[in-house]
């Protein structure tokens, strides 16, 4: 049988958790190297978002846009050239919400300055946005729909029963408890922004000058868009409000991951990140129920896990499932 195609999942907003990926820091040389870099290529900001993330009491707490964000993408980044290191370099990236950037600059895409960049822009604007939440809803899209509103909007598609909203706070209760009388079951997503919904328009129109200036390449693996759930094609990666827009638009992570799968006779995912978010979804797929693939998580399932024991166990199971390169 021939190798199996090997596709680097990068999780997003929500995954993130106190000290993620903490217990990596200064014990692998390639992870450690990788945070450096990108702290580095955060310039100013760099200094006091790693000393947040290691520190028992940060000064700002974590789910705040200016920490999840840019520690998601370097914690995704940083896993993601580990795993390569080990021997399993990917064959493609499929990234969920900031999760997209991280794989963008993976892919070399986006140069890692210019995607640290694209963060620190997005999450001033962002910050500086009303505050609102996300919640997750056991139910299919249609059966959400009379629940949405121009202020509630479906925020990302992540399996065919997990569907995730977003809005102001007000209005976000009043959904969540008609959703709960109806007998759904609910539960609140860390943020404390709307992701993925109107709300973050004006903040995401802004960002668009920002990316007219910047020049994205070619990728030089396929990267699978969860926004148009197909690979991304040179116009589109040249799109600077195709960028701009990803805080406003939908997450398909489902309808993508369903057509990269498609895709491939044998496929292994490997969710290069914090949490088991992706691989619990992708573990769900009818080609994994079936035995077309296999899922590898190389975080702990939550907070407190151990992180080196976690990644110990992924290199075991990659190395029985797929050979490493030489």
């Amino acid at each position: 049988m021939s190798s199996p195609t090997i596709a680097m999942m990068f999780p997003g907003q929500g995954s993130q958790y106190p000290r993620m990926a903490a217990g990596l820091y200064r014990q692998e040389p390639t992870f450690t190297n990788a945070m450096d870099e990108v702290f580095d290529a955060f310039g100013t900001e760099g200094p006091p978002l790693r000393a947040d993330w290691l520190a028992e009491a940060p000064t700002v707490p974590i789910d705040h846009v200016t920490r999840a964000q840019p520690l998601l993408f370097a914690i995704d980044l940083a896993m993601a050239r580990m795993v390569t290191n080990w021997g399993f370099a990917p064959d493609v990236v499929i990234g969920h919400s900031i999760g997209e950037l991280a794989a963008a600059a993976f892919a070399d895409i986006l140069s890692l300055p210019d995607a640290a960049g694209v963060i620190l822009d997005r999450v001033h604007r962002i910050a500086a946005a009303p505050a609102g939440g996300m919640l997750a809803v056991a139910a299919t899209v249609d059966e959400v729909e009379p629940y949405l509103s121009r202020e509630v909007a479906v925020a990302a598609i992540n399996a065919p029963r997990q569907t995730i909203l977003a809005g102001p706070n007000i209005a976000l209760d009043a959904v969540s408890a008609g959703l709960r009388s109806a007998g759904r079951t609910c539960r609140t997503v860390p943020s404390l922004s709307a992701f993925h919904s109107p709300m973050l328009l004006p903040a995401a129109t802004g960002s668009i000058e920002y990316l007219a200036s910047l020049t994205p390449r070619a990728p030089r693996i396929p990267v699978y868009s969860c926004y148009t759930t197909e690979p991304l094609d040179q116009a589109t990666i040249a799109d600077p409000a195709y960028w701009a827009h990803h805080p406003v638009a939908t997450v398909r992570f489902w309808p993508t991951l369903d057509a990269l799968v498609e895709s491939c006779d044998h496929i292994v995912c490997v969710e290069a990140g914090p949490g088991q978010g992706l691989s619990t979804v992708a573990r769900r797929h009818p080609a994994m129920r079936g035995g077309r693939g296999a899922v590898v998580s190389v975080s702990p399932a939550r907070a407190g896990g151990e992180d080196w024991q976690a990644a110990a166990a992924a290199f075991a199971t990659l190395t029985s499932v797929c050979p490493p390169l030489p």
